[in-house]
């Protein structure tokens, strides 16, 4: 695993509102939802710096990021943000942007 990843009772309220309230990264949320993970690259447009896009998610507690090969690969913290704050990612990914 990559460094920086929160204990899940060290995950924060305010840290993942800031996180998912920047419309691409709730666009990546929303791709992981169905409990997928993906390499950084699949979830990158391509005018977005990739250590940029997932830092902000990962130094939350929104995202697992681990490394394979030359890729890191990327999947949501479902268990762990429900378990800390029932019902909320549900509204999150129902939510319009």
């Amino acid at each position: 695993m990559i460094p920086n990843h929160p204990e899940p009772e060290q995950i924060l309220l305010e840290n993942v509102l800031f996180a998912l309230g920047n419309p691409l990264r709730l666009s990546i949320i929303r791709r992981l939802a169905d409990g997928s993970e993906l390499s950084c690259n699949a979830l990158r447009p391509e005018d977005v710096v990739k250590s940029t896009m997932t830092r902000v998610l990962r130094d939350s507690g929104v995202i697992w990021q681990r490394p394979q090969g030359r890729e890191n690969m990327i999947s949501l913290r479902r268990e762990d943000l429900d378990a800390r704050f029932p019902g909320l990612m549900e509204i999150l990914l129902q939510a319009k942007s």
